[in-house]
């Protein structure tokens, strides 16, 4: 029988509060470190006085196809606090917004016109949509890809300027294995949980605590060393506090797990450092009324139609105003590189940014129409996979032994987002179970 492990799981984000969820359901003790004062990690929330539900940081949604997070809040008993709903994403095309987010619709997008251009497009769409073969794809980028097949008129008015709002200096080298992904399995109907994601994460933190998992809020991990012995020693706070496990799972960006271990052998050490990623920064506003005029949801904003934001979302046109004390809760967000002045900008000096492209979809608009401002940033938002990225991922199972890794930089070719968070903190939490196994079963022959 394997003996009661002690583990560490750094970071409280959907994917560590999952392989906690696993660990400590398998008998073994789990502590989690969380430098934030809440759970959550990026898909966290925050809540105004009035409000009934939480907004996240950082918008987020669930696809119906989403079954990692979907099946793990079934598993919970949550199932019932799932809300779907048909919200609508726009594109921009001649100063006008037309919907864009299933291939029907984009088949009627006008700036495709009724040629060549729209039959490339739609059999590009369901080839993308049917096939399950993304290896072959990673070998080529969007760029490549999309103009010999869907050809360069339909690429240069659809995708590439998506592409390079999402990606930067970084749009031409993107591999096709990311957009197959991106594609390949999303649907119109749009989901979240009744209170917002945060309300979800801290329901989730109860379960664990009654499993017995201690979640250490507002304890940053400083270093992860080894100690003689085997045990890895974990070390946090201000005060340089040190405990030791038998196990450590690390669930931070690579460049953070670069920092807690620079020890690492290093070939292991260079792959996370050349890691590619795109920050984001995002401004949250109260309105006191509606912007979109139609209820769209979602506008996506092509970098070369000059707006000073790359999306925007209107919170309340998929959940209703009602939840947030009649307030309409607008998003501006973009991806940037951490060197980008909106790293540094204040939220004042953003907003003035921003107010001047919020009237270009709503010429009403005015600065009185909002009630309060929120400004949210992270340097490591969406990362950046290259050709044949497959052959740059970190491994769960680090060099030392005992310490384990799993990001959303490992989710490839998927896209970030808690989906697949939850799925690759289960799939850690089962490569740690199943070590500890065999390293039972070496220790009894």
């Amino acid at each position: 029988m394997t003996k009661r492990l002690h583990i560490a799981i750094l970071g409280a984000g959907f994917g560590g509060l999952a392989a906690a969820y696993d660990l400590a359901k398998a008998g073994h003790s789990v502590t989690i470190y969380e430098a934030d004062g809440h759970v959550g990690g990026l898909a966290a929330g925050f809540k105004e006085p009035g409000w009934a539900w939480s907004v996240e940081k950082f918008y987020h949604h669930w696809f119906a196809s989403d079954r990692h997070i979907l099946g793990l809040i079934d598993e919970l008993g949550l199932g019932g606090k799932v809300v779907f709903k048909r919200p609508y994403t726009v594109l921009l095309h001649k100063n006008r917004w037309h919907p864009f987010d299933s291939i029907p619709a984009a088949l009627m997008f006008p700036g495709l016109g009724w040629g060549l251009d729209k039959l490339r497009f739609g059999l590009v769409g369901l080839y993308l949509r049917l096939t399950n073969n993304w290896r072959p794809l990673e070998t080529t980028t969007v760029d490549a890809w999309m103009r010999k097949w869907a050809g360069d008129r339909v690429y240069e008015r659809m995708w590439e300027p998506l592409m390079v709002g999402k990606f930067g200096p970084y749009a031409r080298q993107v591999n096709m294995a990311w957009m197959w992904a991106r594609l390949h399995a999303r649907t119109t109907r749009l989901g979240t949980y009744q209170g917002g994601f945060q309300a979800f994460a801290d329901e989730f933190a109860v379960i664990l605590r009654g499993m017995g998992v201690d979640i250490q809020l507002g304890l940053a991990a400083n270093e992860v060393t080894k100690l003689p012995g085997g045990r890895i020693a974990v070390t946090t706070g201000e005060s340089q506090t040190m405990a030791a496990y038998h196990k450590v799972l690390v669930t931070t960006s690579p460049g953070l797990l670069a920092r807690l271990m620079p020890g690492l052998p290093g070939d292991y050490l260079k792959g996370l450092l050349a890691l590619k990623s795109m920050g984001a920064v995002v401004l949250t506003l109260a309105l006191d009324r509606q912007v979109s005029a139609e209820g769209y949801y979602w506008y996506n904003i092509p970098k070369d139609a000059g707006f000073p934001f790359l999306a925007m979302v209107e919170h309340t046109n998929f959940l209703p105003p009602e939840h947030f004390g009649g307030d309409h809760i607008l998003y501006c967000g973009d991806y940037l590189e951490s060197t980008h002045e909106y790293f540094t900008l204040s939220e004042e000096e953003l907003l003035e940014r921003f107010i001047p492209g919020i009237r270009r979809i709503n010429p009403a608009f005015d600065r009185s129409w909002i009630r309060k401002a929120w400004l949210h940033r992270t340097k490591y938002a969406q990362p950046v996979p290259l050709a044949e990225h497959s052959r740059n991922i970190p491994d769960i199972r680090t060099p030392e032994e005992g310490v384990y890794f799993a990001s959303m930089s490992q989710v490839y070719p998927w896209d970030r987002g808690t989906n697949f968070a939850v799925e690759i903190g289960r799939r850690a939490a089962r490569m740690m179970l199943e070590d500890s196994r065999e390293q039972a079963a070496g220790s009894s022959g």
